[in-house]
């Protein structure tokens, strides 16, 4: 008599299937191991795609960009694991909001210490917290004058000279992540994430400057110019920040030796809208043929799919506005419906752990040996100095830009659209 796995694998197809691991928690030696042999089902199964996703396209050496949402830095999750995340070397460039910016720098104040970051009851009375003085964020909470002073701070920051000028936005924030440094040195605090993206040299954009603190500051500045105080220079040159993306987009998915990119979306809104954005810019309104999506895109998000909103929107809804790769996303991409805090302080710590074991078997076998052993460990032990996109940025615009060039007449040949007449539209209002 046949036996059941005999029959089961006479099944048309069913050889190719993967097979259920269940694998005891009491055997693995690594959160590695948990992801991948004990998460067999269901919800588990789920996050145990977003792990396997991560290994291979780290694994395959493909570079990767980060859009996160919420306020990761002023609830110190920079510190706990976005930060040794981005400092492994797999990411070239961030997408966040202002507001990350801004609460990045509270910890580096010179009044500190004096005014720690405390849990605060999320259903507790919020009346009093305001009558204290004390701002809440969910379960965190701080004083009001650290606000007052960070605002202080990037007001002079604001008026110091390499700032009265126009500039793209990641020159703005690769300048501020310098004087976050100088203040975190300064006062002997950890770094954070400006600072952090600054060292490697890593573009961060903000789709949305204006709707955050940051920017607030330098309305402030450009008041008291337009009342005849001191003259107040400093601009964002969106138009710059929008190529400047294409740019490296197009870097990444025609120089780069992988020959794509991933991403990695944690939230939704403005930074995954931004992050998402380089491909339909580059084919749909410069009219450039055949530009690659992203090959991996691992989205981690709370919003329900039946809102309609972007944030809740997954990778294949995006295949359809190009900005995903159409061949690969059934086999390459994944959306998480979860709290990206509750998840990836396990996620980055596995695959730190992966990238630490191979490190030890290179020293004891030699990279090249590992590596033809291991293939992933060649995408997992690329340089941790990263990508440097800041340094190479101006090329790649310039070079983009003579692409551009070379489409000229096509562009400025299009015809006008036939806009309907404003006469008597006014007697209507």
């Amino acid at each position: 008599m046949p036996t059941r796995n005999d029959q089961r694998s006479s099944c048309p197809g069913l050889a190719a299937r993967e097979e259920l691991v269940t694998r005891p928690i009491t055997e693995i030696e690594g959160l590695d191991q948990l992801f991948e042999d004990c998460l067999p089902a269901f919800g588990g199964s789920d996050l145990r795609r977003v792990w396997q996703l991560l290994d291979e396209a780290i694994g395959r050496g493909i570079p990767m960009t980060l859009s996160v949402a919420g306020p990761v830095t002023l609830s110190g999750q920079h510190t706990t694991w976005l930060n040794p995340l981005l400092d492994s070397g797999w990411f070239a460039m961030v997408s966040t909001t202002d507001a990350v910016c801004y609460h990045d720098g509270h910890r580096a104040l010179d009044g500190a210490q004096e005014r720690p970051f405390f849990r605060v009851d999320r259903h507790g009375d919020d009346g009093d917290l305001r009558d204290e003085k004390t701002i809440r964020v969910t379960d965190v909470g701080f004083p009001e004058d650290t606000l007052l002073e960070q605002d202080r701070l990037l007001r002079a920051i604001l008026a110091q000279e390499e700032f009265q000028q126009s500039m793209s936005g990641t020159e703005f924030r690769h300048k501020l992540g310098r004087r976050y440094a100088a203040q975190e040195r300064q006062n002997g605090v950890s770094e954070g994430m400006l600072a952090l993206c600054w060292r490697k040299a890593m573009p961060i954009f903000v789709g949305a400057p204006a709707d955050g603190s940051v920017f607030l500051n330098s309305v402030q500045r450009w008041c008291l110019a337009e009342l005849g105080g001191a003259p107040h220079a400093f601009a964002l040159d969106l138009h710059r920040e929008v190529f400047e993306s294409c740019a490296l987009h197009r870097w990444g998915v025609q120089e780069n030796e992988a020959g794509a990119l991933g991403t990695l979306i944690l939230g939704g809104g403005v930074p995954k809208n931004f992050n998402l954005q380089p491909e339909p810019t580059l084919s749909q309104i410069l009219g450039f043929e055949d530009v690659p999506g992203y090959l991996y895109d691992i989205q981690i998000t709370t919003a329900p799919v039946s809102d309609g909103s972007l944030s809740s929107c997954p990778p294949a809804e995006a295949v359809t506005w190009g900005k995903v790769d159409k061949d690969a996303y059934r086999s390459s991409c994944v959306s998480l419906q979860a709290d990206y805090t509750t998840c990836m302080p396990f996620l980055s710590r596995a695959l730190l752990e992966k990238r630490s074991r191979f490190e030890r078997w290179s020293e004891r076998m030699g990279f090249e040996a590992l590596c033809q052993k291991h293939p992933a460990a060649r995408g997992y032990l690329r340089p941790r100095a990263g990508y440097r996109l800041m340094e190479r940025k101006d090329s790649l615009v310039e070079r983009l830009l003579e692409e551009v060039r070379g489409r000229r007449g096509d562009l400025e040949s299009e015809p006008l659209y036939p806009l309907a007449s404003l006469e008597g539209l006014e007697s209507r209002a």
